[in-house]
């Protein structure tokens, strides 16, 4: 079985979109859409499908019986309804709207049309994420005390309609709830306008988690080399996630292996022990993504991040946005 698909905005993450669906077997792009039509003739040639400057033309003609939504975070909630109100299948783009309302609503419609809805939080299918979740679940670290994340790079011209925290943050904040299994309540941030003249740019956040865990952020576009790692640290040590090269590390307390921590802790603090670097089949996230949100709409699956853990990390996001502006710790 042949699975129609569709692309809706296809700038720079777009066009990587409509390059795995293309490579996916029993997948068929039959329409690129963008406002920009050179661009979408481009990829059309390249990958397949009709191009289009009008995607509510596409949608029509085309029929579609899955598609990415790609655009400006701005546009997620318009063009989502109208897919939507087709019953069109959808992966909208992290994040899932501009607005709580607005993925609310987002969410609802989906809901109301029996059309599966999946959030593009692609650091989710990272292999070297999941693999920390799977040592974190079975309890190899022991209490979990501390998550950090680093998420830092060059400001990115593409991106004019959010800041930082909207744009970069919402995949650390997804990411701790998944790996720790533990929900955020409340956060406090530290935000600056640096470059980005009309939002942030640089974020220190700090959140706390319902079993106590502690989390920080470091998120900016100042930063002129990328940098996207998450330390977990616990009783037993700490892991270290290196999402570009999919890397997973544990760096094992010596003293605390398998010991009280309360007793060790006052008598020989923590030692350093052994390093390990976990042997992990590399594989595209993207690739990844787009084959669990199609395995959904064929029901083979299901939806692996839904619409709800879209709208918490916008919640989340928003939270920090507030408390930087307010200087406030805010609570969920």
């Amino acid at each position: 079985m042949t699975i129609k698909v569709a692309i809706i905005g296809v700038g720079a993450m777009g066009r990587n979109h409509a390059r795995v669906y293309s490579e996916i077997p029993g997948t068929e792009i039959v329409g690129v859409a963008d406002i920009n039509m050179q661009a979408a003739a481009d990829v059309s040639r390249r990958y397949g499908g009709r191009a289009y400057a009008d995607y509510l033309r596409m949608l029509d003609e085309q029929k579609p019986e899955a598609l990415s939504i790609v655009v400006p975070t701005a546009d997620h909630h318009g063009v989502a309804l109208q897919v939507i109100r087709r019953g069109i299948h959808l992966l909208v783009e992290k994040p899932l709207a501009f607005t709580l309302q607005e993925g609310q609503e987002i969410i609802k419609a989906a809901e109301s049309n029996g059309v599966k809805l999946m959030v593009g939080h692609i650091e989710r299918f990272n292999p070297a994420v999941i693999a920390l979740r799977e040592h974190l679940s079975s309890g190899e670290l022991g209490r979990v005390f501390q998550i950090d994340a680093h998420r830092q790079g060059p400001f990115p011209a593409r991106v004019r309609d959010v800041g930082v925290v909207i744009d970069l943050a919402v995949h650390d904040l997804d990411i701790m709830r998944y790996v720790t299994g533990s929900e955020i309540v409340r956060v406090y941030a530290e935000t600056q306008r640096r470059i980005h003249t009309e939002r942030e740019d640089l974020l220190s956040g700090m959140v706390r988690f319902a079993d106590d865990t502690v989390g920080t952020l470091t998120t900016n576009w100042l930063t002129p080399t990328k940098i996207r790692e998450v330390y977990v640290t616990g009783e037993r040590g700490m892991f270290r996630v290196d999402y570009l090269t999919q890397d997973l590390y544990f760096y094992e307390n010596a003293v605390a292996n398998g010991g009280d921590w309360a007793t060790i802790q006052v008598l020989r603090g923590v030692s350093e022990g052994p390093m390990i670097r976990y042997a992990i089949a590399k594989k595209e996230p993207l690739r990844s993504e787009l084959e669990s949100f199609l395995a959904a709409v064929q029901e083979k699956a299901s939806v692996t991040v839904t619409g709800l853990d879209g709208l918490k990390a916008i919640e989340l996001a928003q939270a920090l946005v507030t408390s930087g502006l307010d200087h406030r710790v805010v609570f969920i």
